[in-house]
């Protein structure tokens, strides 16, 4: 249906300056010059064939058409204005996460509690996936992605903390096919995810050359969160990020078997629509997640 409607601009001008009875307030109220709400509201009466308003030098007055039409002018008003402000309380009240799941599991999860906490009155919905999703249709506010810098054109980029990655394993896994003395001791245990191109890049980093995996059994799960659960559960060595398994390495579920730790020089991040920097929630989670890195000493600056 095409709505035959007036400019939205002169309705609007027409609304105020009814409402005040003045054309000088209803401007400061709009940030309008006087002369421009008189011209919009000329205009409005043009279209509408009848005068909307009395002018006298020192006031304005309704005419009768104006007396008529002011009532339901400002009922619509007040209707648009309901409408846009549960939007907006909706949109503030639910902060929409698409993260990696790696990050998510490991990392995140353990700790979005204090961000509730500070933040109550703002819900969190958290969606762990690899899918690359746009943000700008605002089904997601924030993402946590793995890459490089200038990856996201368009989007503000925070570096959270470097991908780097070193062999664990569990101490039973230890116990059973121990000791590691040298890097290539590996060669002969069973690895997490082997056909994944960070072995070659860690076993070249420890001056390990000519390693040919390739006949191993390959145990692949899709993520560090998954194969740290199976190193943890003894089924191998699996490449991980220290930083995001401090608390698995602290509490000896974990053990990291070298000092070498090698990068491929991709990074997470935070990022998020540019024009949105400044909507409330994400400014919140911005600010709470950066603190939090840099509080436990991890984040890439």
């Amino acid at each position: 249906m095409t709505r035959r409607l007036p400019p939205l601009t002169a309705v609007r001008a027409f609304e105020a300056a009814a409402r005040h009875g003045n054309f000088t307030r209803a401007a400061a109220e709009l940030g309008m010059t006087q002369a421009a709400v008189s011209y919009q509201i000329k205009m409005l009466e043009d279209r509408l064939g009848q005068a909307l308003f009395v002018r006298r030098p020192r006031e304005v007055s309704l005419t009768a058409t104006g007396r008529r039409i002011a009532p339901q002018v400002r009922e619509a008003f007040d209707a648009l204005d309901a409408a846009f402000a549960d939007v907006r309380r909706v949109d503030d009240s639910v902060l929409s996460i698409t993260a990696i799941p790696t990050l998510a599991a490991t990392w995140l999860v353990a700790r979005l509690w204090r961000f509730q906490v500070a933040h109550p009155q703002i819900a969190v919905r958290l969606d762990p996936s690899r899918q690359m999703v746009e943000l700008d249709d605002g089904a997601y506010d924030v993402a946590l992605r793995s890459g490089h810098a200038g990856d996201w054109p368009g989007l503000a980029c925070h570096e959270l903390l470097p991908v780097h990655f070193t062999p664990m394993c569990s101490p039973c896994f230890l116990e059973r096919h121990g000791p590691f003395r040298e890097p290539s001791d590996l060669r002969r245990v069973p690895l997490m995810t082997h056909s994944d191109p960070w072995w070659p890049i860690w076993f070249d980093a420890a001056g390990v050359t000519g390693v040919d995996l390739s006949t191993k059994p390959d145990l692949a799960f899709g993520g560090q969160n998954l194969d740290a659960a199976a190193a943890i559960d003894g089924q191998g060595a699996a490449l991980l990020t220290p930083a995001l398994f401090r608390r698995d390495l602290e509490r000896g579920r974990l053990i990291q078997l070298f000092d070498v730790v090698a990068g491929t020089g991709r990074s997470y991040w935070l990022v998020y629509p540019a024009a949105r920097a400044r909507v409330p929630k994400i400014r919140q989670f911005r600010d709470w997640l950066l603190a939090e890195m840099a509080e436990d000493g991890v984040s890439a600056g």
